[in-house]
């Protein structure tokens, strides 16, 4: 292995510095919670993947909110969520539909829904991510598509007895990512977020995919990773976090006592990527500019955790 020494304590940087940005504007300080002229301008996720927009989103109101679910309803419910990945969506779905569960889904219903939401310019899916487009079940519509995928997850092979009874994180990974229009970083995603519910325990640290951006992110921490591959890197990373924020006297303030997990390590290099395109734009790679300024938001996120963490 031959580290990029900068870009590779960058990495630590971004994570520390974005990590601060975090604990300042929860704490009420005004902006600008940092004096890097980069982060000031650009849109960057937070260091702790649970703690950006969406995924608040998703435990408050998808998975922990004053309903109690049955655990096939729980799992329709992220699935649904994070295959459009947008908070608007979901809500146009609750307002048309209540209480949102496998019980009450109907295709045609809710492809009306979706589609007179498109018709009127709407956009229903977050472009944060890309998620795959092709017509895997015949229908000219992204979302007729997504809707019969999730119907013949649930519906047809009952998905969520399988998922239930996977033992670790990889189990229902390779299980989710066997369909159509799911590729090996959605169903990371999605296995990720099915954990932070109380349907399944498994543990995070035993399982990894560097998504696209990650990858970027790798090729300029590292000249060469050797015998490791690009999971392996992220779980260098992984246990050698505490080690590396000591020898930069970065004081890492964690949520609790939770470190960074391996999915924050995989997206802090995707951030790192961004980060570097413009301090150190002479390292290229297919990506040349960030694509989102920053903007404040107005209204302030009451942050949850999962409960089993234990960090509330």
């Amino acid at each position: 292995m031959k580290k990029r020494q900068e870009i590779y304590d960058l990495y630590w940087y971004f994570a520390w510095e974005r990590q601060n940005i975090f604990w300042k504007k929860l704490n009420g300080e005004e902006a600008p919670w940092t004096d890097d002229y980069i982060l000031q301008q650009y849109k960057f996720c937070n260091s702790y993947r649970v703690n950006d927009r969406v995924s608040q989103y998703l435990l408050k109101n998808v998975i922990y909110n004053e309903n109690i679910y049955e655990d096939e309803d729980m799992l329709f419910r992220i699935i649904l969520f994070k295959l459009f990945n947008k908070e608007a969506t979901w809500e146009l779905l609750v307002n048309e539909f209540g209480n949102i569960t496998l019980k009450e889904f109907n295709f045609e219903i809710y492809s009306k829904v979706l589609n007179e939401a498109t018709l009127k310019g709407v956009k229903i899916y977050n472009d944060a991510y890309i998620s795959c487009a092709n017509k895997a079940f015949g229908y000219d519509r992204k979302h007729d598509n997504h809707l019969a995928l999730l119907n013949k997850m649930f519906n047809e092979d009952k998905i969520a007895s399988k998922i239930k009874a996977c033992k670790t994180m990889k189990e229902a990974f390779d299980i989710i990512k066997s369909y159509p229009l799911i590729g090996n970083f959605m169903a990371y995603q999605l296995v990720t977020d099915i954990n932070y519910s109380e349907v399944v325990d498994w543990r995070e640290d035993e399982f990894t995919v560097a998504g696209p951006g990650s990858l970027r992110g790798i090729k300029k921490c590292f000249i060469d990773t050797g015998d490791m591959n690009n999971e392996d890197i992220i779980r260098y990373m992984y246990e050698r976090q505490d080690e590396e924020f000591k020898r930069l006297n970065l004081d890492f303030k964690k949520i609790g006592d939770r470190p960074l997990q391996l999915i924050d390590c995989q997206n802090i290099f995707c951030e790192l990527d961004k980060y570097c395109r413009e301090k150190v734009p002479e390292l290229k790679s297919n990506r040349t500019k960030i694509k989102k300024k920053y903007v404040s938001k107005k209204e302030k996120i009451e942050y949850m955790y999962p409960p089993k963490w234990g960090v509330n």
